[in-house]
């Protein structure tokens, strides 16, 4: 959400900068600016609403020279996304960029006004700049007003800073979103993501809870939470640049889905062991044999995913497994009884509601873990062990490829677990181990839909509300497709298990009304059919995605099926993501919405 970039370089920043902000597109945004010191010290700004195509066509017929500058693309929080809303904001001789909220800012606000301040915008960062420029007044270095300022502050909040008549000056601030420095060859530079970052260097320094720095050509002086000097770590982090490219591809959504088998294949590589006989997760002091119950915390498409992890954990290892919502967790006074494992689900490693609840488990829960996609991330270092799930960059805000490899890894935690408590043979295991190896083909198979999904997704682009229905373990699989499809379609949809059609959602159904059934031939497939019956019986449109001996028992009262290749059943969930997913992709194609970033949302959710 919002992403921020900072130069201090010995070339025009300009086009530096905006090259930064399109590699952090992917978080979401309605506006964009720059601001930089000029030769003669001159702070000056340009802003402007929408993508970041219309900053540069303002950039290019009123040019922003200078060595210095600080860039942003803002998501709205307080105030409509229009310029004077737009970031960087300037309060005299200081201009601020700003990720998260300020909580106490109407306080502050309310401070200033008394003493005489006008405001611009309805922003909660505009205070920002105008406390730093009132103690600048009095008379206070940058580095003193800036320190004063932030002691007043409540909230959460990534802030950089430019001074007018400071060329080689930035000042950085973080609590609770993530912001990181790099560094270069008499040259400095910041970001919200070390994405941003990747084509200017790869050696990262990342501020901790509550630190901020000075940052000059010469490098940075990084200050605690209590004002102390903080030794923070340099680290050569590996950006592989060429990964935030579509490659041949029309959007990164379709890239990212095409990209499945190769990064499934890169999760068992990680945690099976070479002989393929056991599972070698790195999974430090964990024996689930003296875990009494799994508390798994997530958001959005990392909680669907852990909606299916407590069926594996529960049936395959015995191990009670609890769900939660992070926003909910925390506020809900949860217990943590001894002997209980903490996980939290994060692709960016720094949604600030899943950051928050893992803070309120930390000394509750015997051990705290985290499967994330950024190992350098916030909940990442604040876990007691972080477990990366190899997905590499995602750039698309609907995340495809970061779920099935969730899914992935928490299937093979799952098999560990299940080899610590004895619920499952060495022989089980291995052979589990065996299907697993199969997945990329399978997912690979499954892609092989793609025109079949884009034939009906033209049909049901005409559609106002969609259901999805599935039993047991692809009801969050349910859950999910209806997800993506009004994430990136804007069709109303909703997913539901194929069970409670009778409580409720079966008076949506209409000939109108297509419903998406996720129904492979497993266990509960007579009751699926049974529940698909009842909709066809109502004029329903019934869209079957199911494997083939499924399709044959159906016959062809379904209004269109789409064919999953046969597979075993504890990988169904994994591989029946992906007709979920060309499903959304196709039918927002058909629609012409913005496929990789849809309208309100953000890739990353670092406010609550």
């Amino acid at each position: 959400m919002c992403g921020i970039v900072g130069v201090l370089g010995n070339h025009e920043v300009s086009p530096t900068i905006v090259e930064g902000l399109k590699r952090l597109e992917y978080r979401g945004y309605d506006s964009a600016g720059i601001a930089t010191v000029n030769a003669a010290g001159h702070l000056d700004r340009r802003r402007a609403v929408g993508k970041l195509v219309n900053l540069s066509d303002m950039l290019v017929h009123d040019p922003l020279p200078g060595h210095s500058g600080i860039g942003h693309t803002r998501w709205a929080t307080h105030g409509a996304p229009n310029t004077a809303n737009a970031h960087p904001h300037r309060a005299g001789p200081v201009a601020v960029v700003h990720n998260g909220i300020i909580e106490n800012f109407q306080s502050l606000r309310a401070d200033l006004a008394e003493k005489g301040f006008g405001f611009e915008s309805d922003t909660d960062t505009e205070t920002v700049a105008m406390l730093v420029q009132s103690q600048m007044a009095e008379g206070k270095t940058p580095e003193q007003a800036v320190r004063a300022t932030l002691a007043r502050l409540e909230g959460a909040f990534a802030l950089l800073f430019l001074f007018d008549g400071e060329r080689d000056l930035m000042i950085a601030a973080r609590k609770g979103s993530p912001l990181a420095i790099g560094h270069g060859d008499g040259e400095m530079y910041v970001g919200s993501d070390a994405i941003a970052l990747a084509p200017l260097t790869d050696r990262i320094t990342y501020l901790e809870e509550g630190d901020w720095a000075v940052i000059t050509r010469a490098g940075a002086t990084i200050y605690d939470a209590s004002n102390k000097h903080a030794n923070r770590e340099m680290r050569q982090v590996r950006l592989d640049a060429a990964r935030i490219e579509k490659a041949g591809h029309r959007h990164f959504m379709m890239k990212e889905i095409a990209e499945q088998p190769t990064v499934i294949g890169n999760v068992i590589e990680a945690h099976v062991a070479p002989d393929h006989a056991r599972v070698d997760m790195g999974l430090p002091g964990v024996d689930f044999a003296q875990v009494n119950r799994v508390s798994i915390v997530a958001c959005g498409t990392a909680y669907y995913a852990a909606l299916v992890a407590k069926y594996w954990f529960e049936r395959i290892a015995g191990l009670p497994a609890e769900v939660d919502i992070a926003s909910e967790f925390r506020y809900r006074d949860p217990i943590l009884p001894p002997g209980t494992l903490a996980i939290f689900v994060s692709q960016s490693g720094e949604t600030a509601d899943t950051l928050a609840a893992l803070r309120y488990a930390k000394g509750k829960a015997a051990k705290v873990v985290s499967l994330v996609n950024s190992p350098e991330s916030s909940i990442a270092r604040e876990s007691d062990i972080a477990v990366p799930i190899h997905a590499g960059v995602e750039v698309s805000v609907a995340s495809t490829k970061a779920f099935t490899c969730m899914l992935t890894t928490f299937l093979t935690m799952t098999l560990r677990a299940a080899e610590d408590r004895g619920t499952m043979s060495g022989e089980e295991i291995a052979a589990t181990i065996a299907d697993l190896r199969s997945l990329p083909g399978l997912v690979s198979h499954a892609l092989s839909a793609d025109a079949a999904i884009h034939a009906v997704a033209a049909q049901l682009a005409k559609a106002r509300d969609v259901l999805f229905l599935g039993r047991g373990q692809m009801f969050p699989l349910a859950l999910e497709g209806a997800l993506k499809l009004k994430e990136i379609s804007y069709i109303h949809a909703e997913g539901y298990p194929s069970g409670e059609l009778k409580h409720g959602p079966i008076a949506l159904v209409d000939r109108d009304t297509p419903v998406v059934v996720l129904a492979p031939h497993d266990r509960l497939f007579d009751k699926t059919v049974s529940n698909m019956q009842e909709v066809m019986a109502r004029g329903g449109k019934v869209l079957l995605i199911a494997d083939n001996r499924a399709i044959a028992e159906v016959g062809n009262d379904v209004w269109t099926s789409i064919a999953m290749p046969d597979a075993p059943e504890i990988l169904q969930p994994i591989l029946y993501a992906v007709p979920a997913q060309l499903l959304a992709y196709h039918t927002a194609i058909a629609k012409g919405t913005d496929v990789d970033q849809p309208r309100n949302l953000a890739k990353s959710v670092t406010v609550e």
